[in-house]
């Protein structure tokens, strides 16, 4: 697969981002346990070094307590592909969630020509989210999504160029919750890790594979 088109942030930065932080910090210590565990599991993660994870701004208004997390896979300086992982927490529950937590997540990529044009390209890409849930022995609840696939030609003046198709995925699923009412987050996060390296077209991380890196700890989480 070739590069994504770009990263999925802002990066807007300066001073409004330095007060943001502050407020992120505030808002962090009044965030519920369980939240505030689950936060803790996904910046305590270690994953894959070809995968560069960081804090970013979560989507208002989604749940009273957010956080959410940014990727790339990276192959020298070329972005192979990206994403971005919500995770919601509603402390009274949520009806359509069946739980207090979700996660909602998008992930992207540029393909190939000949995989682009296979018919069951996006019943693929969504077995590849499901299966890396359940490769690391998940268990879930109320999964939906939707996996679309775009493609680009051009003409004119930049009719030079290649035509270009892109793959997304868009999924959501309720993370069952354990001890404390906990969900497993940093498991989560590494079969989210997974589906980008699959979609991205690297191989399968080996069992123990000690070449791994620790997420950076520079945002708290958020509460709307």
């Amino acid at each position: 697969m070739a590069a994504a088109q770009g990263r999925l942030s802002d990066g807007a930065g300066g001073m409004d981002e330095a007060k943001d932080t502050e407020k992120d910090r505030r808002e962090a210590d009044s965030a519920p346990l369980p939240f505030r565990a689950a936060v803790d599991a996904l910046m305590a993660a270690r994953l894959r070094p070809q995968i560069e994870v960081e804090p970013t701004r979560p989507p208002g208004r989604l749940a009273p307590y957010t956080y959410a997390l940014e990727a790339a896979v990276v192959d020298g300086d070329e972005d192979l592909a990206d994403g971005r992982l919500v995770l919601l927490h509603d402390p009274a529950g949520h009806e359509a969630w069946q739980g207090t937590f979700r996660l909602v997540t998008l992930v992207r990529a540029e393909l190939e020509p000949e995989m682009a044009a296979d018919p069951l390209l996006p019943e693929v890409c969504w077995s590849w989210l499901t299966g890396a849930l359940q490769t690391r022995g998940l268990t879930y609840g109320e999964p939906s999504g939707t996996v679309t696939r775009a493609s680009s030609h051009y003409f004119g003046g930049l009719s030079a160029r290649p035509a270009a198709s892109q793959i997304e995925i868009r999924a959501s699923w309720t993370p069952r919750e354990g001890l404390g009412g906990v969900p497993d987050t940093a498991a989560h996060l590494a079969s989210w890790c997974d589906l980008l390296a699959q979609v991205a077209g690297l191989p399968p991380a080996g069992p123990g594979d000690a070449s791994v890196v620790t997420l950076p700890q520079r945002r708290g989480p958020q509460s709307r």
